[in-house]
């Protein structure tokens, strides 16, 4: 993305749009009018990198979440591989570097609940090679790793096999997401992983007491352990007016929270949500994203960090570690 005569890239950890095409609605190599994004408008909007989540519906939990999240990954080859002159896939710090001294576009597969790895670590490391560097142990229900945020009031922490999970995902440099994890187990995660994680897509709890956003006190742990917050354009994590400038009040309660910018980014959601926030209705937005935190007295510094470069150095650290 351009802003005052900058290129900032922008990075996002969390849109649903590839549940569209296992549904034949549409190609994300397409440009489209309905849904929230797909490549062509990802380079409309000056988009740089984008999660793109691998999430089982309801309906093929338990016996068959593998065989779907396997579908997910294929449909994401599929789609990223159509067009390779525009959007490639990344992995690892070299593909990420190509991607923002190309103009190029990128994608990472990203598994949101992990009913289909089980309690198998060697599913971890099986997901891993297929591309897969982003994975929430749960969505909102228990599972046999962990109890998700729809457990709560009440949700448990993480069982033994969770423990092993993170421990393998750890291992293989995959990145372990709190998003959607009940608040006991959100603490067992940090407490557990030797690296720092993230919460793809998650707001403040201090301004829309929703069980999905976190605390103050869980904002600042995991900026302590050096990990990131995707604030999510979903109305009713955001409380208020559920528009643009709500999004940017999420943004400034973190950053007044841990006392830093370098902690905050961007976890849209988009195309899983029913109505979109007012001011982002699709990906070709951000630039007003950008526009409007610049009115609102964010320095472009800041305005640079919490569209991208927090993302990217977290992913440079992270995937440059052994």
């Amino acid at each position: 993305m351009r802003f005052h005569g900058m290129e900032m890239p922008v990075v996002d950890t969390h849109a649903d749009s590839l549940g569209a095409v296992l549904r034949n609605e549409r190609h994300l190599y397409e440009r489209s009018d309905t849904g929230q994004l797909d490549f062509p408008r990802m380079l409309e909007g000056g988009h740089t990198l984008q999660f793109f989540s691998l999430w089982v519906e309801p309906e093929y939990k338990p016996e068959r979440s593998l065989a779907r999240l396997l579908q997910y990954i294929d449909a994401f080859w599929r789609e990223v591989g159509e067009h390779p002159e525009s959007i490639q896939p990344v992995c690892d710090w070299p593909s990420l570097e190509a991607v923002l001294t190309t103009g190029k576009i990128g994608g990472v597969p990203s598994i949101e609940g992990a009913e289909g790895v089980g309690t198998d670590p060697a599913v971890v490391r099986l997901l891993h090679r297929l591309g897969v560097r982003l994975m929430s142990l749960t969505w909102n229900e228990r599972n046999a790793l962990a109890d998700g945020a729809g457990e709560e009031p009440g949700g448990g922490g993480v069982s033994r096999a969770g423990r092993a999970i993170i421990h393998e995902m750890n291992r293989v440099n995959m990145i372990v997401d709190v998003s959607h994890i009940a608040e006991a187990g959100f603490w067992d995660v940090l407490e557990i992983s030797e690296r720092p994680v993230i919460a793809s897509h998650s707001n403040c709890r201090e301004l829309a007491p929703h069980r999905r956003n976190l605390s103050d006190a869980q904002i600042r742990a995991l900026a302590d352990q050096g990990g990131v917050q995707g604030i999510t354009f979903v109305r009713g994590f955001l409380a208020g007016n559920e528009d643009l400038d709500r999004v940017i009040d999420h943004m400034a309660h973190a950053i007044e929270v841990v006392g830093s910018d370098q902690h905050v980014g961007l976890g849209s959601d988009f195309d899983g949500v029913d109505k979109a926030v007012t001011g982002l209705e699709d990906v070709t937005c951000l630039p007003r994203l950008a526009e409007r935190m610049s009115e609102r007295q964010f320095s472009d510094e800041t305005i640079g960090r919490v569209l991208g470069y927090n993302y990217i150095e977290f992913l440079k650290k992270t995937w440059t570690s052994q």
